[in-house]
């Protein structure tokens, strides 16, 4: 899909003229005569702006004070400026103030287009370093998923409800459908976001290797034992221990797994004494457990341990309608690993991609668009860079059009305990003699029910509210809400 240039001036030549050149360079593009159309057009999801090309002087908002709301509302949405002066002082307040660029009217078409390729990029690298940062740190949220389709949304309701306490969780697909990222944003969502997450592939861990792999051993224990290992179960003490095809566990080990379950300790091979650990189970499967148990393959007991809290993840298959946003995403991301300038992927390569089985699920549409990335020669992937697929495809003329994307999950509430809705009565507008209340009455009700609404979590206040941390406390401060604040965190 073509990225999406917004437009904001309040000059209609400007506008035409800049429409023109973007659209021509391919790129989709939004139009705005002020500010306060823009930010609301910037900050409006179902917009899907990528770029924002914003006047310096406007009657109202000014492109300033715009470019400060935006960088509140949308931090991560480049902004190049466009301005008729070109004074030094202005420069740097705009880029001190977010912008990733600036233009001096009137406007070459060819620097606009390097412009917004540079911001796109520098957007895509930005976006990978902060997704390996929180990926590294253990802060993966719902946000980061890319699951809009109606067949995800029981997913992350499960997912939050999860989150909100430490139960065991089971998850269930096939395998390459994204088990482990669910499972590092229940981890991300829940109260031991930042502490470890160890992941463990049981099915990878050689049969006479898994004792000690999970529960550690001292040195000298057996031969080979050249130093002490503490075992991936006290590596994930105070966090999170994903344990991946738990099914392909010896049953030898399924009884020591039990014990450390139930125990909440791990007896290291060669130790004297036991090892208290404080770990969060969460632990994933593409075979049938319950099939399983009556093979006498898996315990029974440890069965019922671990599936307290099952999550069953859909197939690609069954969630064609994220596949234009997981193909964005890969893209974006191998731009940035790969240093390539790909714009996107042509409406024929997404009816196509939407109209394959992919038996691999999207681990499989990764490496597929990778593959294609290192292939193309232009700026949007084509069929052809999909041989594979391609080549068992019918004709493009004959597959069904692409699923119209559905609304971004992260609008859907949370319903976790931990966010619960505690019975008052929503903010309105309208008084009861019919009359419209003040903008401030309601803002301070809006931000007191949304504080009420979240128990006091200010990050999940200010994203909803879609404001900056820093200005909802100083409204915070304005309004008097020190105390409810306190309360609701209390």
């Amino acid at each position: 899909m073509a990225k999406t240039v917004l437009v904001v001036d309040d000059d209609p030549t400007q506008r035409r003229l800049l429409t023109a050149a973007v659209e021509k360079a391919g790129f989709a593009c939004r139009t705005a005569p002020d500010g306060e159309t823009g930010v609301a057009t910037a900050t409006d999801s179902a917009a899907g702006v990528d770029v924002v090309l914003l006047d310096l002087t406007m009657p109202g908002l000014s492109g300033m004070e715009a470019l400060e709301m935006l960088s509140e509302r949308r931090p991560d949405l480049p902004v190049v400026m466009l301005t008729a002066t070109s004074g030094i002082d202005t420069i740097v307040s705009a880029m001190r103030a977010g912008a990733v660029d600036f233009i001096v009217k009137p406007a070459n078409p060819e620097r606009v287009i390097v412009s917004i390729r540079n911001a796109l990029k520098l957007s895509s690298l930005s976006g990978e370093v902060k997704r390996l940062t929180r990926k590294a740190e253990g802060g993966m949220g719902f946000e980061d998923m890319i699951a809009s389709a109606p067949s995800m949304l029981q997913v992350l309701r499960l997912g939050q409800r999860a989150a909100a306490s430490d139960i065991p969780v089971l998850i269930l697909g096939e395998s390459g459908v994204g088990k482990e990222v669910i499972a590092r944003c229940i981890q991300g969502a829940s109260d031991r976001a930042g502490k470890p997450f160890i992941s463990v592939n049981c099915g990878a861990i050689p049969e006479n290797l898994v004792e000690s792999i999970l529960f550690g051993h001292e040195k000298g224990a057996f031969t080979g034992a050249v130093s002490r290992s503490p075992g991936k179960f006290v590596e994930a003490d105070g966090g999170t221990l994903f344990l991946d095809e738990v099914g392909e566990l010896p049953l030898d080990m399924q009884v020591k797994l039990l014990r450390a379950l139930q125990e909440g300790e791990v007896d290291p091979v060669g130790a004297r004494r036991p090892v208290k650990v404080d770990v969060r189970i969460i632990s994933a499967t593409n075979r049938d457990l319950a099939t399983r148990v009556k093979e006498g393959a898996f315990r029974e007991d440890l069965y019922y341990r671990l599936n307290v809290f099952p999550v069953e993840m859909p197939a690609l298959r069954e969630r064609i309608e994220d596949v234009p946003a997981l193909v964005d995403h890969f893209i974006g991301r191998f731009n940035a690993s790969e240093g390539t300038n790909i714009q996107g992927a042509s409406e024929e390569t997404l009816k196509m991609l939407c109209a394959f089985d992919w038996p691999g699920n999207v681990r499989q549409l990764e490496n597929s668009v990778f593959r294609a990335v290192v292939l193309c020669e232009g700026e949007h992937l084509q069929p052809f860079d999909f041989p594979q697929i391609s080549g068992v495809m019918p004709e493009i003329a004959n597959l069904p059009d692409v699923p119209a994307r559905p609304a971004p999950a992260n609008d859907i509430e949370p319903v976790s305990s931990a966010v619960a809705v505690s019975g008052a009565e929503s903010p309105v507008p309208v008084m009861e003699d019919g009359e419209i209340r003040a903008l401030s009455d309601v803002e301070r009700d809006l931000i007191a029910y949304a504080i009420e609404h979240y128990a006091g979590h200010m990050s999940e206040v200010s994203r909803r509210l879609g404001i900056g941390r820093s200005t909802l406390y100083r409204k915070v401060r304005e309004y008097g809400l020190e105390e409810e604040t306190k309360r609701e965190a209390s």
